[in-house]
């Protein structure tokens, strides 16, 4: 069901349907212990429901999930159906890919809209400082029914944050937010990588926390994964002016790295140390094919490198932005440059990366097809992001490139990276104050959409006219007393 579609002009009450309660024809298989959790295409997952106060990566690589905050374990919350149903939607496309996917014979009842969805950055728009925006709770229950409609509207979470599982990232924002989210709803910066573990078997990887790369990359299907600190711990005169603390001795796997090909270097997270990381990448850019300790004749037989963005700077807890693992690549490039005389070539995930954009379509039009039957993307989709050279430049060229086959519409919020008085680089289609206000604005540029549809209709109708699918709508431009951007 949708709230504006070809299929109903007038706003749905969402009264007159149920919440998707999915059913597995198979339920005792999915469930059962040992189980993959491999999901069947076309079939309906049973959803676990794990408190935000517990839930680990075990629990929640079982299979289709949901991380609830403590008080909604019990009752599911209007957050529910969302969650629930983009999990499972994005578990199926991992299967079978987006074109394989087959559509439930029966698609169930539901009362969200299929004809657009929203897709929100984190950092700067929903938390700053490890903390919620006030705005951002009250956005989400707005998307979640609470608005002058009923309806609720699909939501994704597209983030160039990294270092840590879809899983964690998923527990720590249901935390932050007290919602349910699933692991479904998110698309990390470093999430594609997945997709080339197939074709690296021993790699570096670089960033993050302690271990929780190393988990990330294991995770993910890469094969033999080694960390900066694995290679100070064979080696303690690899990086002159530190050595490891007891605990990342501790962690750190030792062996003579010196005997190993290393295949790639990824950058998954920020650096926590920028001297030691920098001093074995480009230990292993100039060596060669990748053997430690040695050095390439003409500097062009090192691994690649890539990183999971590119963000030069980001919205964190100080009143001024942070340097970002874009800054890093900068450095690198430069240090590179300096010692070889030639440019690094390196490659970037994440947004403003279109492949990110792509995947996050291909998730939304998979779930519109197992929620609504419907096998395209929403009509539109609004991104909102804090940083315009990645949130609004990704949107944007998206939006205008050959692959889109929807709509990206580009919001910027002043909530965090962007600050009134300066001129982005790159132009959203509209800027506002909060990501509430982003919601508020959306919703009101999709019921005038609705409006003048239901009008031409009329007159369509009156005149013996052709009906209005055949006659596509020219929007104009709304009212935008609240808002600057343009249509």
């Amino acid at each position: 069901m949708s709230l504006w579609n070809d299929k109903a002009s007038e706003p749905q009450d969402p009264k007159d349907t149920g919440l998707w309660n999915p059913v597995f024809k198979d339920a005792q298989k999915a469930s059962a212990p040992g189980s993959d959790g491999l999901l069947l295409p076309g079939s309906r997952p049973s959803v676990r429901r794990v408190s935000s106060a517990a839930a680990d990566f075990s629990d929640l690589s079982l299979g289709p999930s949901v991380v609830v905050p403590p008080q909604h374990l019990h009752k599911p919350s209007e957050a529910h159906e969302t969650a629930a149903a983009l999990d499972v939607a994005k578990r199926h496309l991992s299967v079978v890919g987006a074109d394989g996917a087959a559509t439930p014979e029966e698609p169930p009842q539901s009362s969200t809209t299929d004809s657009y969805a929203y897709a929100f950055d984190i950092d700067g728009v929903l938390i700053r400082g490890g903390k919620p925006i006030p705005e951002a709770i009250e956005a989400m229950k707005v998307l979640n029914g609470q608005n002058e409609y009923g309806v609720k509207i699909p939501y994704i979470f597209l983030t160039n944050g990294g270092g840590k599982t879809e899983e964690e990232r998923c527990v720590q924002l249901s935390k932050q937010m007290e919602l349910e989210i699933s692991p479904g709803q998110f698309i990390c910066g470093h999430t594609p990588m997945k997709e080339m573990a197939q074709k690296y078997n021993t790699v570096l990887v670089v960033g993050g926390e302690g271990e929780k790369c190393r988990i990330v990359a294991e995770g993910y299907g890469f094969k033999d994964v080694i960390t900066p600190g694995d290679i100070m711990k064979d080696n303690e005169r690899t990086t002159p002016f530190r050595r490891l603390t007891d605990r990342e001795t501790q962690a750190s796997r030792k062996r003579n790295y010196g005997q190993i090909k290393i295949e790639a270097i990824f950058v998954f997270a920020d650096s926590r140390h920028w001297g030691d990381d920098q001093q074995i990448i480009i230990d292993l850019l100039t060596s060669k094919d990748g053997y430690l300790g040695t050095r390439s004749e003409n500097y062009d037989e090192g691994p690649p490198i890539f990183f999971s963005h590119n963000d030069i700077i980001w919205s964190a807890e100080h009143e001024h932005t942070r340097l970002g693992m874009g800054a890093l690549r900068a450095s690198l490039e430069a240090i590179y440059k300096g010692i070889t005389g030639k440019e690094l070539v390196s490659t970037a995930f994440g947004k403003p990366q279109l492949d990110t954009f792509q995947f996050a379509t291909r998730l939304l039009q998979q779930w519109r097809k197992e929620v609504h039957g419907i096998n395209k993307p929403p009509e539109t989709v609004y991104f909102v992001g804090d940083t315009p050279e990645s949130d609004i430049r990704g949107t944007n060229e998206y939006n205008e490139s050959s692959v889109c086959t929807n709509e990206w519409f580009s919001i910027l919020v002043r909530t965090g990276v962007f600050q009134e008085g300066t001129k982005p680089r790159f132009t959203p289609r509209a800027t506002v104050d909060t990501v509430l206000d982003a919601v508020l604005y959306g919703i009101k540029r999709e019921a005038d959409k609705a409006a003048k549809q239901k009008k031409m209709t009329a007159v369509n109708g009156v005149n013996g006219r052709a009906t209005i699918q055949e006659h596509p709508i020219v929007e104009d431009h709304l009212d935008e007393s609240a808002v600057v951007g343009d249509e």
